[in-house]
């Protein structure tokens, strides 16, 4: 007996030493990180970029001096936070996971509740990160925008921290590890590498989509450009259409194809297939060549869009649409047309969530003090601002959901990219002409101008938003965080014609682009002439589904006389030949 347990005791294996195998492969993942880490510091290094592309670059924004600082700062408040977790990670706790902790998509593994060591790590968390914020809410002696800003910096600074943004803390990123046997962590890091690259997160796939291919395929002609934009005139599929035109004025800072998704999300095909002769207009994004744009160039491209489609199709006025800040530009132009008595341009208004009145517009006003500005204007060197910047500061606004759980699930856990449309737009950005870009912020923002009777003005002539008598249809978001409800109310208050107003449910992008096939949100109604959102939020009424079909009647409401599709309502038929065909060049140039 004695030999058999001697024999036992020399087999058995001892569970905490690695097999030799185990030892070499992770030797090897290893080898191959460092190997990809070297070859990305090579391309860096090949790329030759000169010290004045650096400014606007963002693949070496950091060598700017004036965010170099905030990047030391930001590194020593991130090492800080995984020594702290990872200090915390190593202590035994002998107590059962709360029952009812709170529900957050970040902590959603089993493990942040049944392991004690990892409910110890997210219920500290959890306290530190209320304890932070609180703390900034109660600060003695901050006036309300100084307060606002710290909030908004706490709030950011907690999701930063989060322990579920480190590979050491996050019980799921090591499970995946070890069951991928580090595969996951190598295709993070590509993924990482490839961003820092891009100078861009990314939230899909880059190549999954292509503009012109499987986005942005209604069928239609580019009929005119300018320097500033391109007007595309979309093919008609019914036999009638009506006899207003319709105008799409797409947010200048980002791409038409928002509204031109795929065909079962396009509201632009929607709107054909009501028969409506869409005419969308594609900005430019933005180059050196644009460093003297300013608000009266684009609002003198906004007229001369409503001008070529009369002339083409020879008729007095046409319906316009302004999607966020071209609904603010779009606003601007109906007060000058109302002040030079061609209001009888435009039949009719949409606004989709659009603001002119910025005293409600929410945390963007973190953005428009003159250390942000300075950094702007350091970062626009080149007459422009890269969008990726502007990417960056929308994505802050939701941090949590638009960056850190990118950061986990692309870089930690090395997912695929999902083939999401929306995303891929999100991620395909557009220039903005640097002294256009700080007016605009400056102006409307940061001084709130616009609702100044008189105070701006365009192309020489003083405006005055209660001149504008234009039927209006104005459209919100209820949980929109880039024009906030109550901004947008503001334009009941300012505008004197006839005036309906929608809220629909969802936000920003999802609370616009909502076709009826999809079934999804809702919409509410109500009394148009109440005296404040309060008022109007209380009386109105709930109809299940896509609220498009509520502004197509309200359409035909101005206007439902009707024209046969043909001659000049067939893009290149008229008078204005086709140039190319949708969508044309400026959406892909970048």
């Amino acid at each position: 007996m004695s030999d058999r347990g001697q024999d036992d005791t020399t087999e058995a294996p001892n569970p905490f030493l690695p097999s030799p195998d185990d030892i070499q492969h992770w030797a090897s993942v290893m080898g191959r990180a460092q190997q990809m880490m070297l070859e990305y510091a090579l391309g860096q290094a090949n790329q030759g970029n000169s010290a004045a592309a650096g400014l606007f670059d963002p693949t070496s924004w950091l060598q700017n001096p004036t965010t170099q600082a905030w990047a030391e700062q930001s590194s020593k408040m991130w090492e800080q936070g995984v020594a702290f977790w990872t200090s915390l990670a190593t202590i035994q706790p002998g107590f059962a996971p709360a029952a009812d902790a709170r529900q957050d998509k970040r902590f959603t593994d089993p493990d942040w509740t049944q392991n004690p060591v990892f409910a110890l790590i997210r219920q500290t968390y959890g306290l530190l990160a209320e304890q932070l914020l609180a703390t900034t809410r109660t600060m003695q002696g901050l006036d309300e925008h100084a307060r606002a800003k710290m909030e908004f910096a706490a709030k950011n600074m907690t999701e930063a921290l989060s322990p579920s943004n480190l590979a050491v803390t996050n019980p799921e990123v090591i499970k995946r590890a070890i069951e991928t046997r580090g595969e996951s962590l190598l295709k993070g890091l590509k993924h990482m590498l490839t961003d820092l690259s891009r100078g861009q997160l990314s939230h899909v796939d880059p190549d999954a989509f292509e503009v012109g291919v499987n986005i942005a395929t209604t069928p239609g002609k580019v009929v005119h450009e300018t320097d500033l934009y391109q007007l595309i005139q979309y093919g008609p599929t019914t036999k009638e259409v009506f006899t207003v035109p319709l105008v799409i004025f797409p947010p200048w800072i980002n791409r038409f194809y928002i509204l031109d998704l795929n065909p079962a999300k396009s509201f632009v095909a929607w709107a054909v297939e009501q028969g409506l002769s869409v005419f969308m207009v594609s900005w430019k994004s933005a180059d050196a060549s644009m460093s003297e744009v300013v608000w009266d160039d684009y609002i003198a491209a906004q007229v001369d869009a409503i001008d070529t489609v009369r002339n083409l199709l020879d008729v007095p006025h046409v319906h316009t649409i302004g999607y966020c800040v071209a609904g603010t530009t779009l606003a601007a132009t109906l007060a000058m047309l109302s002040a030079r008595g061609e209001a009888d341009k435009v039949k009719s208004v949409t606004f989709f969530t659009a603001q002119v009145d910025f005293e409600l517009a929410g945390d963007l006003k973190m953005f428009v003090d003159e250390s942000y500005l300075t950094l702007l204007q350091q970062l626009s060197a080149g007459g422009f601002l890269d969008g990726r910047y502007m990417a960056a500061t929308f994505n802050s606004l939701r941090g949590r959901d638009l960056i850190w759980n990118y950061v986990v699930s692309n870089y930690l856990l090395g997912n695929d990219y999902p083939p999401f449309d929306l995303l891929y737009w999100n991620g395909d950005v557009t220039n903005l002409p640097a002294r256009w870009h700080r007016q605009y912020l400056i102006d409307l923002y940061r001084d709130n101008r616009m609702v100044i009777p008189n105070s701006l003005s365009v192309m020489g002539t003083p405006i005055d938003l209660r001149k504008i008598e234009t039927p209006a249809y104005i459209q919100a978001g209820r949980e929109d965080h880039i024009a906030p409800l109550a901004s947008v109310w503001r334009l009941m208050d300012h505008l004197s014609g006839p005036k309906t107003f929608l809220l629909a449910g969802s936000g920003h992008i999802a609370g616009v682009v909502n076709p009826p096939a999809a079934g999804k949100y809702q919409y509410w109604t109500g009394d148009n002439d109440a005296a404040t959102l309060d008022e109007f939020v209380a009386g109105t009424t709930e109809t299940k589904g896509s609220w498009w079909p509520h502004w197509i009647d309200w359409i035909a409401e101005q206007d439902s006389g009707k024209t046969p599709a043909k001659d000049a309502r067939l893009p290149g038929k008229g008078t204005r030949k086709a140039i190319e065909d949708a969508p044309g060049r400026y959406v892909k140039q970048r």
